[in-house]
């Protein structure tokens, strides 16, 4: 056994004792028996034997082997600017994001377009791009299309000299398009801009110059375009809603923004919207998040994504009386509604409810991993799969 052991010692990489995972998330199997074997390199090798079986397989204790692929992500996910790293950990969608705005950020001709679900963070991805790139130091000014009235927006977007119409500033107003001279302009909710004024962008973007209503020559401008939609722009196109050129000039690269019940990194993302609500609170005490209440948040749909995360955690802040937040402190809406399209469900004939999440059933049973994988009729390595996607921490884990 120990000149095996030493057969395998080159073949596994150094065990790193700050993960230490279960066996059962490394082997489709039920563990009998772990033996420890004292090899002389720091009892960096365990055995065990399988169920029904007399081998003994020879493993080393680290977390399970990943394709050299994913190695080379974390090498680049480790370089990116700090902006772009933030936007997310191990989730696959959210590092292609990340991966494409590296290579974007400082390529200014390059006009992107932002899609995704409402509230999926597309104002958080314009913004790191802008401050990782080499316009950092000039201005990011912001512009919600569907929140300004459309009797107002040419005004508000090209500006207007003195005495260009009726009610407006007697000294005429700079438009938001020459303010972000030197910097990017961030068109939110593109699909929402008038048709009249389509045409206008579209002048903007092929000549960099604005006409400010009731001037007589235009305004050269610098300027970075990063659009965002949560809508489908080639239906509307379709439709004759949305001109068909201006999305060719607006499109020159695309981000497609995951919504947040898809991604495998929510764990990370709860955490930093945490963090950053925390931060807002202007140094006020604010408690910590309890172990029930990470698992609610893990297990609701959350359609309004990211933003709508954010709210239910400043009111689960802004209402805890308590130095933690429990899952008794969350908005009402955020334990009615759970992911079940992931979630084990108990077997018809069983007398639990078969709507339960996991999260309960483990409960229910105690957090006896045996106990569950029974009851759900599937393989203990199957429940811990399901732990670690959805991030169920057991109790006796939270530290």
């Amino acid at each position: 056994g120990r000149e095996l052991i030493a057969q395998h010692l080159d073949r596994w990489p150094p065990w790193s004792a700050s993960h230490t995972p279960m066996l059962g998330e490394l082997f489709e199997c039920d563990i009998t028996d772990v033996l420890s074997i004292n090899s002389g390199t720091s009892d960096q090798l365990r055995a065990f034997r399988a169920r029904a079986s007399n081998v003994i397989y020879f493993i080393s204790l680290l977390e399970p082997r990943r394709p050299r692929s994913t190695q080379l992500d974390k090498v680049t996910a480790s370089s990116l600017p700090e902006p772009l790293a933030r936007l997310g950990a191990d989730d696959p969608a959210m590092r292609k994001v990340q991966k494409l705005a590296e290579r974007l950020r400082n390529e200014a001709s390059v006009n992107v377009l932002i899609s995704g679900e409402t509230g999926t963070g597309k104002e958080l991805v314009a913004r790191a791009l802008h401050n990782s790139g080499n316009r950092a130091k000039g201005p990011f000014i912001a512009v919600n299309c569907a929140a300004i009235p459309e009797a107002l927006i040419e005004s508000e977007l090209f500006g207007y000299e003195p005495g260009a119409f009726t009610g407006g500033r007697s000294k005429g107003m700079h438009g938001l398009i020459p303010l972000a001279h030197g910097g990017t302009l961030f068109l939110d909710e593109i699909g929402d801009m008038p048709l009249s004024l389509q045409t206008r962008l579209l002048r903007v973007l092929a000549e960099r110059e604005v006409m400010p209503l009731g001037a007589n020559r235009p305004v050269k401008v610098d300027i970075r375009v990063i659009t965002a939609t949560h809508r489908d722009i080639d239906a509307m196109i379709q439709q004759g809603e949305f001109r068909e050129d201006l999305y060719y000039r607006l499109n020159g690269a695309q981000l497609r923004l995951p919504a947040l019940r898809e991604r495998a990194d929510k764990l990370y993302v709860i955490r930093q919207v945490f963090n950053d609500v925390v931060s807002e609170r202007d140094g006020r005490y604010s408690p910590r998040l309890r172990a029930d209440a990470i698992s609610a948040l893990l297990a609701y749909a959350w359609p309004g994504n990211i933003r709508q995360l954010k709210n239910a955690l400043a009111f689960a802040l802004a209402t805890s009386e308590s130095d933690e937040i429990t899952v008794n402190d969350l908005p009402e809406q955020c334990l009615s509604q759970r992911i079940t399209r992931q979630t084990p469900r108990l077997p018809a004939g069983t007398s639990s409810n078969s709507d339960h999440t996991l999260v309960e059933i483990l409960k229910e049973q105690h957090w006896n991993i045996s106990a569950v994988a029974r009851a759900l009729g599937v393989s203990r390595p199957t429940v811990y799969r399901q732990m670690q996607r959805q991030g169920i921490v057991p109790p006796n884990w939270q530290n």
